[in-house]
This record gives structure tokens, C-alpha cells and sequence, in this order.
């Protein structure tokens, strides 16, 4: 059994994105030595998966984000993901990873991107091609350019963890 939940632990309705949860016999028992995160991952009797995801008027289920990675500006929920693939399709755009970093006034989004060989483009640039395919206030805030790869796991997927780091070191940043 599937429910999509909000930060409290309420049901959502179909179309509304939250934290999918999942209800089974056959979930595992634990993790391995870590009491807190077991506690956390089936708190309310659901098990948290850590995806942020809707489902729809027929019960399908569609995945949007991790609810780390989700951000949080001007009171709005961002899905990195969509501002990735905004950005993505730029032909100067070889990788391109969207962090939440901190602010003074809450959370805003700093960008990171790895220019394309022989090609060039301008923060300006990159946020208007965004904005082309995305709401205002989804857009980046601010561009990040870098001369090395971005870090991957061996699954070969974007370690934002790594590249949030130095942003958000000595401050708290409250995720589920």
C-alpha cells in the first residue's frame, strides 16, 4: 500500500506531491545498527522512502525528487530535478546539478554546471533559457560554473551531498 505524505505524516489527495510512503509485510527489519534512522525511516506505521512523489486520479504513482534534495525558497517547494531539466538542454551544458544552499532570508538555490567544451554562456544566460521552460520563481538564483566534473557515486549519480557541504557547514539544514 502507497500514501503520498506530507512533513506531519497527513495523507495527501491525488496530484499533490509529499514524501511516498509504503505499507507491506516484507519491509526490512532495520538498519544496521543505526536505532534513530529506523525509527525515522517507520515512524507512523509507514515506512518513508525519502522520494518525493504524487500519485494520480488512477493510483499511478510519479517520482519528482528526493525529499533532500527538494528546496524550499520564498515558502514554495523547488524539485531540483525539474530546474536540472530546465537547465540541461542548454547546449553549453555538459552536467548540471541544483543544490539548496542557505541565505539570509531562508533557503535559496545555488546552481552547479559544467560548461560543454568550445561552448560558453552566462549565468544570465543559463537563468533565462531556465526561465523559458519554468515558473519565475522556480529559476536559479544564482549559477555556479566549474572546470571539473561534478562528483559522482558509483552508481554514477550526482553526490550533492558534496557539493552542498561547503555551504552549509556549521548550520543546520532541517530535511527528512
Amino acid at each position: 500500500m502507497l500514501s503520498i505524505q506530507d512533513d506531519a505524516g497527513n495523507r495527501l489527495p491525488p496530484g499533490e506531491p509529499g514524501e511516498v510512503c509504503a505499507r507491506s509485510g516484507n519491509f526490512m527489519r532495520e538498519y544496521w545498527n543505526k536505532p534513530e534512522a529506523t525509527t525515522d525511516a517507520f515512524r507512523g506505521g509507514w515506512y518513508h522512502t525519502g522520494d518525493a512523489g504524487f500519485l494520480d486520479d488512477d493510483g499511478y504513482l510519479f517520482l519528482v525528487d528526493r525529499v533532500k534534495d527538494m528546496i524550499v525558497t520564498g515558502g514554495e517547494n523547488v524539485y531540483s530535478t525539474e530546474v536540472e531539466h530546465a537547465i540541461a538542454d542548454h547546449p553549453a551544458v555538459l552536467q548540471v546539478a541544483v543544490i539548496g544552499i542557505p541565505a539570509n532570508s531562508g533557503r535559496s538555490r545555488a546552481r552547479d554546471r559544467r560548461p560543454a567544451r568550445r561552448m560558453t554562456a552566462t549565468a544570465d544566460e543559463i537563468i533565462a533559457h531556465a526561465r523559458q521552460s519554468i515558473a519565475g520563481y522556480k529559476a536559479p538564483k544564482g549559477v555556479e560554473f566549474r572546470a571539473e566534473p561534478l562528483p559522482l557515486s558509483g552508481a554514477m549519480k550526482v553526490l550533492k551531498k558534496d557539493l552542498r557541504a561547503p555551504y552549509w557547514e556549521g548550520r543546520e539544514r532541517n530535511v527528512n
